[in-house]
């Protein structure tokens, strides 16, 4: 899996979606790069707390209570955001080390976007109750350096679903699927997690489906811009079920920890948005099961099409947890049928997981990779393309993060959410 890097990487086992590479048109264009953004004005980078109303929602509801696992390359529990943030995990991956030494930076990041405190001048998380479980896999450079565990991202998700985390974040993605995988997610839906994953950076290439967001028990998450325009790169090849906030997000530039960067964005920092926003619904409804969390979180998603229908680009639409928080809006349905599947949830598992300590035996890997893309690179978004016909009656749209009418401002920022062309 590669994590964190983003687009240009090669197709080689997992990658993580979303934060530390760009592809080489892109980095020959901007050649100068990002400039690194200083601790104490990184947070005024962070363009989606005022457009989501984070600072309204913390009053109600901050996201304590609930924990995340985070899929990923590691994370560090010492950086100043995430000190404390950060609880025992599990290292999937094989390897000398353990799910603290986050080997990339990626896993970091994500974490920081979901839970982190804001100390030190570090990034603010949407959900900064929230506590983190680090699940530790490798991407294709991990992969490429050592003999680590072929099974890695199956076994972390059955030790995930066997935490007591009630969400589980994955911003990794490859191309290739296996019935392991497919066993692990269904397993993880049996034990009433919710789990949100990457749709993946590769829209504007060969736009192949991508998994864990391919499966149905699996949220697959795209990636929106400060306009709600919905990124070039990310994918929408039928397994898009909600989007989120993922362009112009700061990140560490790079496992040093050091400073952060402008980094481009991409469907990986999306993902860590998602979760987090569910984690601030489920926080504020205890009582709710994860088809309920999900199912309110489609209700109140931000479209103008008929409910239900899924568009190509923004699944059910844009990603919106005020309208619960805020407003009381969204039906939770009812608790034992996924929103997903349409299917109970609530049967027994069909196959005990593997023990976390004794992982599968190294096998030959599978190509992967992660889904965002680094900011050191170039400080560029994507451009995006024109208003498509996406949705499920074909309307355009231009749509609102929080409130209900046609055009808003929240926090003197417009989130409207724009469908783009398919690409090539």
């Amino acid at each position: 899996m590669t994590a964190g890097m983003g687009r240009p990487q090669k197709r080689v086992r997992w990658r993580a979606l979303g934060a530390l590479t760009v592809a080489a048109s892109w980095s020959v264009l901007f050649a100068a790069g990002a400039q690194p953004a200083a601790a104490a004005d990184v947070q005024s980078e962070q363009w989606y707390l005022s457009a989501m109303q984070a600072e309204e929602m913390w009053k109600v509801a901050k996201g304590e209570g609930i924990k995340v696992a985070v899929i990923d390359t590691g994370v560090n529990p010492n950086t100043p955001s995430l000190k404390g943030q950060v609880l025992k995990g599990f290292d999937a991956t094989g390897v000398a080390g353990d799910e603290n030494d986050d080997y990339n930076g990626h896993g970091t990041n994500m974490a920081e976007l979901i839970a982190g405190t804001g100390a030190g001048g570090g990034l603010k998380g949407l959900a900064p109750g929230v506590k983190i479980i680090p699940m530790r896999i490798s991407n294709t450079e991990f992969q490429n350096k050592h003999s680590v565990n072929a099974r890695d991202a199956e076994d972390a998700i059955r030790a995930a679903a066997d935490s007591d985390a009630k969400i589980i974040s994955m911003s990794f993605s490859s191309p290739y699927s296996s019935s392991g995988q497919r066993a692990a997610v269904k397993y993880a839906e049996s034990k009433g997690k919710l789990f949100f994953a990457a749709a993946g950076n590769d829209g504007d290439g060969s736009n192949k489906r991508e998994y864990p967001a391919a499966y149905d028990q699996v949220v697959g998450v795209a990636s929106a811009d400060e306009n709600g325009q919905v990124a070039e790169y990310s994918q929408s090849s039928g397994t898009v079920d909600i989007a989120a906030p993922g362009q112009e997000i700061p990140l560490w530039c790079d496992n040093s920890f050091r400073k952060y960067c402008n980094g481009a964005g991409g469907t990986s920092s999306a993902t860590a948005i998602a979760s987090a926003s569910a984690a601030l619904v489920w926080s504020a409804n205890p009582d709710w099961t994860a088809n309920q969390v999900l199912n309110v979180l489609f209700d109140t998603a931000g479209r103008d099409w008929k409910k239900g229908d899924r568009s190509a680009f923004l699944g059910h639409g844009l990603i919106r947890p005020s309208m619960n928080l805020l407003k009381g809006k969204g039906d939770p349905g009812d608790p034992d049928i996924s929103p997903l599947t349409k299917k109970r949830t609530d049967a027994a598992p069909t196959s005990p997981p593997p023990s976390p300590s004794t992982p599968s035996a190294p096998a030959s890997p599978q190509p992967a990779r992660s889904e965002d893309q680094k900011g050191d690179e170039t400080d560029e978004t994507v451009a995006t393309g024109d208003v498509a016909k996406a949705s499920g009656d074909g309307a355009p749209t231009g749509l609102i993060l929080g409130g209900i009418a046609a055009v808003a401002v929240l926090g003197g920022v417009v989130f409207a959410v724009v469908r783009r062309r398919g690409a090539a």
